[in-house]
């Protein structure tokens, strides 16, 4: 609706001046502001097929109103300011054409961007780049458990958060799906601390990096809820990142590279070919 609203801006502009021309005599108004009208033949498109009536007239509506305060801004600032219409026409014509260039580029992409990153290539990566891996908050690999304090055999839940064999991982999953308010019992992801406690206690308190280092299991409460926290690993703030806390956002680099990539190639490409057969000259 942005591109539109660039795009009849422009067109607005010449309305202002054309609608009292011989060739609307036979249309329909929807809506006038001042001397430009809206027709109905032009809201043709506005809504999809489909669509409920109520829905309809409400989009029908919000357009209409959209185009009526347009049209008063435009004619506002023709009384006030001296417009360049070539000027506007020209931005407009710019933009289109940045568009269009920009639709190109994602369909050349898309239709050519190799997803596949190798865990080599994000462990290079990672490894040439190791110092924009700094963390700035401290995560953990840890379980954490939120249950009501009238929740039952919560005596269960110490022993449970240390298990490490396949039936009592179920047994804890299956309580926490039970009688939990939160959990998160999956100890080898990496999470940020405060993400992980957040809406408990814990979140408050004030040294969270000597906690860390001296409390490897941890318990607490409050008026309503029991909170079980064990703590497998945990890396501090400043210091480097573990490589699997950053993998996705690495993977999402090097596509993001291969983009630029691809649309540079691209550019070259058609320059390249349109020079060799003579397609444009500078004068």
């Amino acid at each position: 609706m942005f591109l539109i609203g660039i795009t009849l801006s422009s067109c607005d502009l010449i309305k202002i001046k054309g609608d009292s021309s011989e060739s609307n005599a036979q249309r329909q108004p929807a809506a006038r502001a001042n001397n430009s009208y809206l027709y109905k033949d032009e809201l043709i498109g506005i809504v999809a097929p489909g669509t409920p009536p109520e829905d309809s007239a409400r989009l029908v509506e919000a357009y209409i109103n959209s185009w009526i305060k347009k049209q008063l801004l435009i004619q506002e600032a023709s009384r006030k300011i001296d417009i360049n219409e070539a000027e506007v026409e020209r931005k407009v014509l710019d933009y289109r054409y940045s568009i269009i260039a920009y639709e190109y580029q994602n369909y050349f992409v898309n239709k050519n961007l190799d997803t596949a990153v190798s865990n080599a290539e994000i462990a290079k990566y990672y490894n040439d780049n190791i110092d924009n891996f700094i963390l700035k908050q401290n995560i953990v690999q840890a379980r954490f458990i939120k249950v009501p304090q009238n929740a039952p055999r919560t005596n269960k839940i110490k022993e449970l958060i240390y298990a490490d064999r396949e039936q009592e991982e179920r047994e804890l999953k299956s309580y926490c799906l039970s009688f939990s308010a939160a959990y998160h019992i999956s100890d080898s992801t990496w999470m940020v601390f405060d993400d992980l406690v957040k809406n408990s206690p814990l979140a408050e308190i004030p040294n969270k990096i000597q906690f860390l280092k001296t409390n490897p299991y941890y318990e607490t409460s409050d008026n309503n809820f029991l909170y079980f926290l064990k703590v497998e690993r945990y890396r501090i703030s400043d210091n480097v990142s573990p490589l699997e806390f950053v993998r996705d956002d690495i993977r999402n680099i090097i596509l993001n590279k291969r983009k630029v990539e691809l649309v540079k190639k691209l550019e070259d490409d058609v320059f390249k070919e349109a020079k060799d057969d003579d397609d444009f000259e500078i004068y």
